[in-house]
C-alpha cells in the first residue's frame, strides 16, 4: 500500500434520518484506508444533484436498498489519489481524478475501485470536473443509450437550464438534432442560449406547448422529462409517430421552499395525478415511454466505459463544455440543497472540500 497521509480526520456530511435541511450534519471521523483493489481520493470538489435532496428526505429508493441510515449522500467527486491499495494498476499517487461513488461523496475522502475513476477533461477545474459525471452520464444514457437520437430529429428538453438539461442540450446539438428547450424563468434563457440551443422558451412568460408544437409540427422524436406530473402527459402528447419519451425524475412532485421536509399530502396528490401509460395505447400511438435510475446500474461498468468513450472525446474537441458552476463549502451543504430545491439555479452546484 502506498499512502501520502495517515491518521488525519476525514470530514463528511452525514444524515441520521429523513427530514429537512437541518438533517445535514458536518462531522469528522477516522481517516479512511484503501483496501486491496481500491484507491483513496483526497476530495477537492463534490457534485450536488437533486437525487441528494431526495436521499435526505428518505425518498430515494437505491439509498434504502444499498445503505440505509445513517447515510452520506453524493455520487461524484474530483480530487487527487493519495493512497493506492494492493493490486491497483494504471494509476499513480497524485493523479487528478474524477470518481463515481454510490453514495458517500459528501466527504473529504472517498474509497473507489479503479473502474469508477476517470481523468478530468483537459483544462477543466476540479469544480467543473466534479460536476461532469452525474449529469453527462444521465444525459448520454437517456438521449443515446435509450432514445437513440438521430441527426435531424426534433428533441424536447425540459428544465433545460439545469445540470442535466444543459448536458442534454449539448449532446443533442452535437448529435445534429433540432433542440427545443423549456426553462422556468427569464434569467435562465441565456444559460441555454449560450450553448446554441435551437429554440428556448421561458414557460412562465410563453405558452410553451403551442410554441413546442410550432417548432415540431410533425411531433418530437424524443422528449426528455424530469418534471414528472406537471409535464409528462404533455410531453407524451407532443411526440410524433415513433417518438420516445424518456423519464429520469419527478421534480414537480416536491414542494419548493420551506424547511425541505417531505409534504405527504402533496406527494400523495401528485402520485395520483401522475400519468399511467397503457401498453395497448402505446402500440396504437407508436410511441415509447422509457425510464431509468443510474444508481441501480452502478455495476454495469461496460456501460460506463462506453459512455466515457463517447463523452470524453467530445470534451477534448470542445463540443461539450463544462457547465457553469456555483460553489458552496462542504459545511454549507444545507445551503446548497436549499438553493437547488428553490428551482432558481442554473448549471451545476458543487461543494468545495
Amino acid at each position: 500500500m502506498r499512502s501520502a497521509r495517515a491518521g488525519r480526520p476525514m470530514h463528511h456530511i452525514t444524515i441520521a434520518g429523513p427530514g429537512g435541511y437541518d438533517r445535514l450534519h458536518h462531522r469528522s471521523v477516522a481517516d479512511l484506508r484503501a483496501g486491496p483493489g481500491q484507491v483513496r481520493v483526497a476530495v477537492r470538489a463534490i457534485g450536488v444533484n437533486f437525487a441528494d435532496c431526495m436521499v435526505r428526505q428518505g425518498l430515494y429508493a437505491s439509498a434504502k436498498v444499498y445503505v440505509g441510515w445513517p447515510i452520506t449522500p453524493g455520487f461524484e467527486v474530483a480530487g487527487t489519489i493519495d493512497e493506492l491499495g494492493e493490486g491497483v494498476q494504471g494509476w499513480a499517487m497524485g493523479d487528478r481524478v474524477v470518481a463515481l461513488v454510490r453514495f458517500g461523496g459528501y466527504a473529504t475522502q472517498v474509497l473507489c475501485a479503479p473502474q469508477y475513476l476517470m481523468r478530468p477533461p483537459p483544462g477543466w477545474s476540479d469544480a467543473e470536473a466534479a460536476g461532469f459525471p452525474a449529469v453527462f452520464l444521465t444525459a448520454w444514457y437517456g438521449l443515446h443509450h435509450l432514445a437513440h437520437a438521430r441527426r435531424g430529429e426534433a428533441v424536447l428538453i425540459h428544465s433545460a437550464a439545469g445540470g442535466v438539461g444543459q448536458a442534454l442540450v449539448q449532446l443533442a446539438l452535437a448529435a445534429g438534432c433540432r433542440v427545443f428547450g423549456v426553462v422556468g424563468g427569464a434569467h435562465k434563457l441565456a444559460a441555454v442560449q449560450g450553448f446554441g440551443c435551437t429554440a428556448v422558451v421561458d414557460k412562465f412568460a410563453t405558452a410553451w406547448k403551442p410554441a413546442a408544437r410550432a417548432f415540431a409540427p410533425e411531433g418530437f422524436a424524443v422528449a426528455l422529462d424530469a418534471n414528472g406530473v406537471e409535464t409528462l402527459a404533455d410531453s407524451y402528447g407532443l411526440l410524433g409517430p415513433g417518438g420516445r419519451l424518456v423519464v429520469y425524475g419527478f421534480h414537480t412532485m416536491f414542494r419548493r421552499g420551506g424547511s425541505g421536509r417531505r409534504n405527504w399530502p402533496l406527494l400523495a396528490w401528485n402520485w395520483l395525478r401522475t400519468p399511467r401509460f397503457n401498453p395497448l395505447a402505446l402500440t396504437t400511438d407508436n410511441k415509447s415511454v422509457l425510464a431509468f435510475n443510474l444508481s441501480f446500474l452502478f455495476e454495469q461498468t461496460a456501460v460506463l466505459a462506453e459512455a466515457l468513450g463517447f463523452l470524453l472525446p467530445l470534451c477534448e474537441t470542445g463540443q461539450v463544455r463544462p457547465l457553469p458552476v456555483t460553489t458552496f463549502a462542504l459545511a454549507e451543504a444545507a445551503r446548497a440543497h436549499q438553493a437547488l430545491e428553490s428551482g432558481a439555479t442554473t448549471g451545476k452546484l458543487v461543494l468545495v472540500a
